[in-house]
């Protein structure tokens, strides 16, 4: 193996891997060839700089991980594999952070032998998490706008900010599909129906993609799945669970997302941690689905199969564990793949094949994105635009965040049409109460930079404008006379606001009350990563500051704004009506009033089903007939509002369905079309929702399944005719012996406004074999609306 100097290596056009003509894996072989072990395990991990060892931080165990990080110095001089969120560990404006990420990538790229910068990764979950970026709606929002193109382009803006500041890869999307909506990172997902997390993450991936970020799917997979809703506790999943439900995502990200990466998930299902898990992260990820990508570690993920699975017994153990698994690099800082790594291969206990295996992919990855191309320059687009400072939270982001935010706002009840508010009550007095109302905190989700970061540096400004509840109330309604009492907090049990809340509401002619959740991290807050629920009851003392406030005769609104869903059938028969936002990020405060007001006419529809009492739990709607309510039990799991529920301002009409054929073969397709046309007065979306109903199968089957949707809208008066494609395949399930397969059989395609409202059911005969299909299976369900 030869050894050649910094000065002799490091960028000249003369090597092969820096020749940008030729193929990638002819650059990347030329470069592995000359490189030490040492040097090819440090393109391995990544290193987070600025992160604290001193406490827990971000997350619990984070100290024990970092005390072993090396001398930067020596630590980059066999170079570097990752950068961990250089932007999103500190508060910092956004050209310093530029500026100082371009230094450490020179200083990164002069240190090691062959001028190889870092991969900078940071989370995009709700926006690029810098201070300064624009705080979108969380993805539980996305689910609720059943609008994949809008999420797709919000996506690519997001992608267009981190690439103008230097970073390369986003840890997103989550396409975790929701089973216990009593799990803090609930916000985190799209929703309960595995087809609604696949097609909008999906587009989420594409969007980033296409902006020349790495798009990172997470968590890989059945984290979501955890028992009694525990972040990280072990994850019991049924094979038919796992191949029908929480797969389908993935399969389709990595499809037709083109996704480039994939992050392994925290769980263990059947006793087996997925980052130790060789029939996930290599014999399906990669053999089967064909995935080409990297495989990263959620964070600690490698150290944590020594520390809390126990199946390693030392770092280079679990180095062994997750290499032969399938996890490339370990994030976020080096502990196991390291100096641990080295001596490992050296004695002869892991297969020095293996971290070839891993740093081919990951230097390929690096080749693709140009940082192996002897005129890579380390200064980001940002810095070069001539504009003026770099902004990330432009008119153009607000205006997204904005269209995203009023399109995932749902209209869950409105007792006696009190909704658009009348002049009458917008020039009376209203009294606006709840610890939410006037709180920006209110509209961010826990990986929000300032929930996630933010919250660690009091008295750091937000960096951005997040008007309130309260605020936005104001510019809407001018003319009102608006007072304002807290009542409580979200969390404690401090009631001593509750006498001036019901106060303000006596006097009132309306009381909208503001109630929901704060998002935190690790029991910081009521919902995100660690902030799991014992039951869905309203946190704190919301529910009996609710019935104070009802207590007084005056109508009562409630506007919800929460990470995940709480049982409201306490309530419902009382309230004038209910408004639901799932943190809808920076430009929620106004969405919300222009819904209230009528200038924006809610489309939103549920992602996740309204529970009627909060101890009902685990329950989502896609339940076979046992699941379902019955004589069996004298518990009834029927959600107070069912999944894909959403009321307008305005009424449709369906045309009676036309199919092209009332039987096809099991590998036919089938167009199912109808018209729908706005009857009333008002601009308004409908949100088409086509669900599978098969009445007999092998093995029992959802009730109903989503799949296929289609967004319309459309003025007073006009109509639309919405087609849809539906291939043999998307009736596809995990058979008896495991196989997925198409059954011959009657099956009904049921056109609904929900998971429980039907409007019309299209029966539809399969003729011929059983046939067996795979990841290669059609996926989704075209659709296409034609105005007329």
């Amino acid at each position: 193996m030869s050894v050649e100097s910094p000065a002799a290596s490091s960028v000249g056009h003369r090597n092969a891997w820096n020749d940008a003509a030729l193929p990638p894996e002819q650059r990347v072989a030329a470069l592995m060839a000359r490189m030490t072990l040492p040097e090819k395990t440090a393109q391995l991990y990544g290193v987070w700089v600025g992160a604290d060892p001193d406490g827990d931080g971000v997350a619990p165990h984070m100290h024990e991980n970092l005390a072993a990080v090396p001398d930067w110095e020596a630590l980059i001089a066999r170079g570097l594999g990752q950068l961990t969120r250089p932007f999103g560990t500190a508060p910092i404006a956004p050209d310093a952070g530029a500026r100082a990420l371009a230094a450490a990538q020179r200083q990164i790229a002069a240190a090691n032998r062959f001028g190889i910068p870092a991969l900078a990764h940071e989370e995009c979950l709700a926006g690029f998490a810098a201070w300064g970026a624009t705080c979108y709606p969380v993805p539980l929002a996305w689910g609720a706008s059943f609008d994949p193109d809008l999420v797709r382009e919000m996506a690519a803006a997001i992608g267009r900010d981190l690439r103008s500041v230097g970073v390369h890869q986003g840890l997103a999307p989550v396409l975790d599909v929701v089973r216990d909506p009593r799990w803090g990172r609930v916000e985190e997902t799209i929703g309960e129906d595995p087809y609604l997390v696949a097609t909008i993450g999906t587009a989420y991936v594409q969007g980033l993609e296409s902006a020349g970020i790495v798009a990172t799917l997470k968590h890989f997979v059945g984290y979501s799945a955890s028992t009694a809703a525990r972040n990280l506790a072990p994850a019991r999943i049924g094979p038919r669970e796992l191949a029908d439900v929480l797969l389908p995502p993935f399969e389709l990200a990595v499809r037709e997302g083109g996704a480039s990466s994939v992050m392994q998930s925290y769980a263990e299902i059947d006793g087996v941690p997925t980052a130790a898990d060789r029939r996930l992260l290599t014999q399906l990820l990669r053999d089967t689905w064909e995935f080409e990508g990297t495989v990263v570690a959620d964070y600690f993920a490698v150290g944590f199969l020594a520390d809390l699975h126990r199946v390693a017994d030392s770092d280079a153990d679990a180095a062994r564990l997750a290499l032969t698994a399938g996890v490339d690099v370990e994030l976020p800082t080096v502990r196991a793949y390291g100096d641990q790594l080295v001596a490992a291969v050296e004695r002869g206990d892991v297969d020095e094949a293996l971290v070839d295996r891993a740093l081919r992919r990951v230097l390929l990855q690096k080749c693709r994105l140009g940082l192996l191309d002897a005129d890579w320059d380390p200064e980001p687009t940002g810095l070069t635009d001539a504009s003026g400072p770099i902004d990330l939270d432009s008119a153009a982001n607000r205006a997204l965040a904005a269209r995203l935010a009023e399109e995932s706002v749902v209209l869950l009840a409105n007792r006696d049409g009190l909704l658009p508010l009348s002049p009458a009550v917008t020039t009376g007095r209203i009294a606006v109460v709840g610890p939410l109302a006037d709180t920006p905190d209110a509209m961010l989700g826990c990986y929000s930079f300032p929930m996630h970061v933010g919250a660690q540096h009091p008295g750091t400004p937000l960096g951005i404008e997040v008007p309130t509840v309260l605020e936005a109330l104001r510019a809407e309604f001018p003319e009102a006379a608006l007072t304002h009492a807290p009542g409580c907090d979200v969390i404690g049990g401090d009631r001593e606001g509750f006498a001036a809340a019901r106060a303000a509401a006596a006097e009132a002619d309306l009381c909208i009350a503001v109630l929901g959740d704060r998002a935190g991290l690790f029991g910081r807050g009521t919902s995100g990563e660690g902030c799991d629920a014992a039951d869905l009851e309203l946190p704190g003392l919301q529910g009996e500051l609710l019935e104070e406030l009802l207590a007084t005769g005056t109508p009562v609104l409630l506007v919800l704004l929460t990470g995940r869903p709480y049982a409201l059938g306490r309530w419902a028969d009382r309230l004038a009506g209910t408004v639901q936002a799932f943190f809808p990020g920076e430009e929620g405060g106004p969405a919300l009033a222009g819904v209230l007001s009528g200038r924006v006419s809610p489309s939103g529809r549920l992602p996740v089903s309204i529970p009627r009492t909060p101890g009902s739990q685990p329950w989502t709607y896609l339940q076979p007939p046992l699941g379902l309510a019955g004589s069996v039990s004298n518990l009834d799991p029927t959600p107070l509002y069912a999944f894909g529920h959403g009321l307008s301002y305005t009424e449709f009409a369906w045309s009676p369905a036309d199919a092209t054929r009332t039987e096809m073969p099991t590998d036919g397709c089938v167009r199912l079309s109808l018209t729908v046309r706005n009857t009333g007065e008002r601009e308004g979306t409908e949100v088409v929702q086509l669900y599978l109903h098969d009445p007999v199968a092998q093995t029992t089957r959802p009730d109903v399944r989503l799949v296929g949707y289609a967004r319309v809208p459309l003025p007073p008066g006009a109509a639309a005719r919405v087609c849809f494609d539906v291939h043999a395949d998307l009736t596809s399930f995990t058979g008896l012996d495991g196989r997925r397969i198409v059954e011959p059989g009657v099956v009904d395609l049921r056109l609904a406004h929900s998971s429980s409202d039907i409007a019309q059911a299209v029966p539809l005969r399969l003729t011929g074999p059983e046939r067996t299909v795979d990841h290669r299976r059609v996926l989704t369900c075209p659709v296409r609306v034609e105005v007329l």
